[in-house]
């Protein structure tokens, strides 16, 4: 399936399925964070902020979060625990596609999901791209049609 409307970037998924970016938003990971140190319960609440405020920055949409890598350097812990490292770059992005119920009119909805993910570098995802990959999200499972 091909989307018809103007995105910054598509992917193809694995289920086939091609669905367009149309809304991205990069902030550095531990940007305005209280100073100490990345833990667990700091990378928690971190996830926990970007998923709320993708929610309501996007409110039509459900929200998912691909679980981010978390990296633990051997280094000194401290009264939270372990060092706990994740990728510099959030990201927010919503996507969309053509509709998931075969009854609705193309030209009248879309399939829409928005997405919360960790990067390396602050580029536009590819299918590959991304760690864990965005290819691999079950679109049919998450997303939800609108109407326009």
């Amino acid at each position: 399936m091909r989307t018809t409307f103007s995105t910054l970037t598509q992917l193809l998924l694995a289920s086939d399925r091609t669905i367009g970016l149309t809304d991205l938003r990069f902030c550095a990971t531990y940007g305005g964070i209280p100073p100490g140190y990345p833990c667990k319960p700091v990378n928690d609440l971190r996830i926990e902020s970007l998923l709320r405020h993708a929610e309501l920055a996007h409110p039509t949409a459900p929200v998912h979060l691909l679980p981010p890598p978390r990296e633990h350097p051997a280094l000194y812990s401290g009264a939270s625990g372990p060092v706990e490292v994740l990728p510099p770059i959030a990201c927010t992005g919503t996507f969309h596609s053509a509709p998931l119920d075969p009854s609705h009119d193309p030209s009248l909805y879309r399939s829409t999901l928005t997405i919360v993910w960790f990067q390396h570098t602050p580029t536009l995802p590819t299918a590959t791209g991304t760690d864990p990959p965005l290819h691999t999200v079950p679109w049919d499972h998450l997303a939800r049609d609108r109407r326009l």
